[in-house]
């Protein structure tokens, strides 16, 4: 079988797991810059197509790929695959769900705790020598302990599990929302309680996004969804960037309706 893979080489072969099996196939390695038709000429007869998270498989790729079955993603996203293409050919197109929960959950947490301690701010402070300055007017103004916050969790993955999980020594409220309510063991394993999506808006110091990018998410949070948020409140996207309307955010932090963001991802990605 023949396996093509839009990626490093040497990040395959780090991970790649000691089986046979893999070893018996032939692997064909391509900058995932590579267009579709040189794609397609250096392995016209893929069956197996491998790409990271954010890389964009067209229609013409696929269509370039006769013998093509299977689309697999490196990370949990798949949103840069034409799945409507794929679906047409009977291809199968997989993720890695939850394979790097843990990280993204630490990542989420390390964004809210540096909102809440003005990190960056902090930081250039010290450097600008006014150290002081900032540390006494925090002592004046008062600081948000995160176990006075209520944090909420847009969706209710593994990511979003898996932060909720690490912030439970925080001692802070974890609420979330999604399509379905979890049963109510799960929700006491993870310390969360369920809200509807109007009411964990407007209740939480701290919204996290942890959704999948498609089209009846793309955008979400918009001008709308910021004002139904409490004001003076934080945005937390470890998710996907395209989740965002990114002028409507800034306008909510410049308006001081929101009190910060951090960004783990930003659309477009790469970042320009």
């Amino acid at each position: 079988m023949k396996i093509l893979i839009l990626g490093n080489r040497e990040r395959y072969e780090t991970y790649m797991p000691a089986l046979p099996l893999l070893r018996q196939q032939e692997l064909v390695f391509l900058d995932k810059e590579t267009v579709p038709e040189q794609a397609a000429a250096a392995a016209p007869d893929a069956q197996v197509l491998f790409v990271d998270a954010i890389t964009p498989v067209t229609g013409e790729l696929i269509e370039r790929l006769p013998a093509l079955k299977m689309i697999h993603s490196e990370g949990v996203g798949y949103e840069g695959i034409d799945l409507a293409m794929a679906a047409q050919r009977g291809i199968f197109v997989c993720n890695n769900r939850g394979c790097n929960a843990g990280a993204v959950a630490e990542q989420a947490v390390l964004l809210l705790l540096s909102l809440l301690r003005g990190f960056v701010t902090g930081d250039c402070a010290v450097r600008e020598g006014r150290q002081m300055a900032v540390k006494e007017r925090a002592m004046t103004d008062g600081l948000l302990e995160l176990s006075e916050c209520k944090v909420g969790l847009y969706g209710f993955g593994d990511i979003a599990k898996a932060t909720a999980a690490r912030l439970a020594p925080f001692g802070c409220e974890v609420y979330y929302t999604s399509r379905t309510r979890r049963p109510t063991q799960e929700e006491e394993l993870y310390h969360a309680t369920y809200l509807p999506k109007e009411e964990l808006l407007a209740r939480c110091d701290i919204l996290s996004l942890h959704c999948a990018v498609n089209d009846q998410t793309r955008g979400l949070a918009n001008a709308a969804f910021f004002s139904a948020m409490k004001n003076g409140s934080y945005l937390i996207i470890t998710a996907r960037g395209d989740l965002v309307d990114n002028e409507a955010l800034k306008d909510a932090i410049l308006s001081g309706h929101l009190a910060g963001a951090g960004l783990d991802v930003i659309s477009p990605e790469p970042v320009p």
